[in-house]
Formats: C-alpha cells, structure tokens, sequence
C-alpha cells in the first residue's frame, strides 16, 4: 500500500535529519578516529545496513560485470572520496560550515550536466542560478581568502568543494551509464557503498593506520553515521521521491544546512559566523534557482499538468534526486 502524503513529509524530514547531523557525527568520530578512519567505519556500517535492507526486501544484485564497474566507479565519486575529504575538512572547519558547503552539491551537478551531458538545455535560469551560488560560496569563504581565518580553514572548505563536485560528477556517471542498465535506486545504493568500503580497505594501510581510542561517543557517531546518514536517509528519499516527485525530494537541499548548523551551535557550542549565514543563504538561493523550484508555473485555462513518467529517460529540465548525499 503505497505511504500517504503526511508519511512522506515525515519521511523527508527525518532524511533531512540525518542528513544534517552527518556533519556532528563525523565530529565525533574524529574525537578517536582519523579521517580514513572515520570514512572506513561509516561506510561499513552504511553497508551493512543497504545489505541488511536488501535481504528484507529480497532485491537481487546484478551479476555483470560492467554494472559492478559502473558501481566501482561511483564508489571513488560518492564515497571514499568525498567522505575522506569531508572528515579531513572537519579537521579544520566547524562541521555547521561543512553543512553549508555540502548545500553546494546541485550546483556543482548543474555544472557537470552543462560540460557532460550535451542533450541538456543550457537556460538563463540555470546559469544565473550558477552565478549566484558561486556568490554565496565567495561569501562564505571571503574571511579564509583574505587570511582572516587562516589557511587551514581555507584548505578544509576547499577540500568540502572537491567533494560536492566529486557528488556533481557522480550523479551525472549514474544519469548517463547506471539508470539506462535499468539498475533500482537501492541497488545503486549498495554498490557503490560496499565498492567505497572496499577502495576504503585497500586505502586503510595509508589512511587508517592511526592509533584508535573507541569512546562510547566516538562509536555511537559511527553507527549513527552509518546507519542513518548513509543508509536509512538514502532509502527514505528514495520512497520520498517515488511517492512526491524528484522536484520535492530535492528541497532536502535546503533543510540539511540549516540542520547542521543549528546541531554544531547546540551541541558541539560551534560559533556561527555571520558570514556563515548570509553565504549559506545565498548558496540556498542559488540552488533554488538553478532547480527552477522559485519559477512560475503558467497554464492555460482548462490545461491538464502532465504527469513525469516513472521511468525513462529523465526530464532535462528537472532536478536530479540525490542518490548519495552526504
């Protein structure tokens, strides 16, 4: 029986939820854990949680072995890459500014669709959108540029770019080789995760061989981490999308900032900067347009709104759902 509309909303916020407390649990894990470490654990945790979903819902893995390369790949682009550099970044910055950067995700895709995907349609909407999150992340990153708050922290927000723009690139690898193999969203999830856990274990003899101090803090951050930002998020917007539309389940864009910032202020006493603010206001901004979610919809009198096919190929003019945000 399909889940009402009121249980979807729910849904979407509780993904949001776990999307933005990522950041506080990569915090805590890095308390006993180093980087490598801390992207080993959460994707091992992450996998055992899709692995554990898929026996339950008894969905099938693909056999081929261009499917699995195509999951190799994702798990450099969506996983071991992205979330080494988002627990190195944390190193440096507070983890409510990693959560505004996150937000730049759907605009480094945006610019990955335009330079790869010739069949999209280049509008003024899309580049001003561009234009106008690039501003927000000037904005937000201005203090580290002009040596006010230190090359450290510049180098962790900058290592936060690489890894949304390694997101923006994933996504783009999945529209172009994974979705036309017919291959479901769970599946996507599970084999990139397990793939990143095992680029993760071939990396741990350089990345993960720090000393270990497992506090009782430090392992729940990990599962937390695991379980919910890398496993039941993912399944929960992938029902959200189903059920709403790929258009809704993207404003989880928006929320998961505000989410993480509000955790590292509340919990961890992290200070928010103004700029912080104003920069991840505009970054919002720059999302919502590029997406077209604030363009005005015309229609004739007596015009029926089409519906967006279940399956195909995807609409060029329509926001790409997340398959693995952080």
């Amino acid at each position: 029986m399909p889940a009402s509309r009121p249980a979807l909303v729910v849904a979407w916020l509780v993904a949001a939820t776990c999307w933005g407390a990522s950041f506080l649990f990569i915090k805590w894990g890095l308390e006993g854990l180093s980087p490598g470490q801390v992207a080993l654990a959460r994707l091992l945790f992450g996998s055992l949680f899709l692995g554990a979903w898929l026996l339950v819902t008894r969905t099938a893995l693909p056999r081929d072995r261009v499917t699995w390369g195509h999951f190799a790949v994702l798990g450099v682009l969506f996983c071991f890459v992205p979330f080494t550099l988002f627990a190195w970044a944390e190193t440096r910055i507070d983890s409510g500014l990693a959560a505004i950067l996150n937000a730049t995700t759907p605009l480094w895709t945006l610019v990955m669709v335009l330079l790869f995907l010739p069949t999209e349609r280049v509008t003024t909407r899309k580049v001003v959108g561009l234009l106008v999150g690039f501003a927000g992340v000037v904005v937000v990153a201005l203090p580290q540029v002009t040596g006010l708050g230190g090359r450290e922290a510049l180098l962790g927000q900058l290592a936060c770019l690489g890894a949304t723009a390694c997101y923006g690139v994933g996504l783009v690898w999945v529209r172009r080789f994974v979705l036309p193999r017919g291959v479901g969203p769970l599946v996507i999830a599970f084999g990139q995760v397990s793939c990143g856990l095992g680029w993760s274990v071939l990396a741990a003899p350089v990345l993960s061989n720090d000393p270990v101090d497992l506090t009782v803090r430090v392992v729940v951050g990990m599962v937390a981490l695991g379980v919910l930002g890398t496993g039941l998020a993912f399944v929960l917007n992938t029902a959200v999308t189903a059920g709403l539309g790929a258009t809704f389940a993207s404003t989880v864009t928006y929320l998961s900032p505000v989410i993480g910032v509000a955790l590292g202020a509340l919990v961890l006493a992290e200070t928010v900067q103004p700029e912080e603010v104003v920069g991840g206001a505009v970054v919002v901004l720059g999302v919502a347009v590029g997406q077209g979610v604030l363009r005005r919809r015309r229609r004739a009198p007596g015009a029926v709104t089409p519906v967006a096919p279940v399956s195909g190929t995807p609409d060029p003019d329509r926001p790409v759902a997340p398959v693995q945000p952080l």
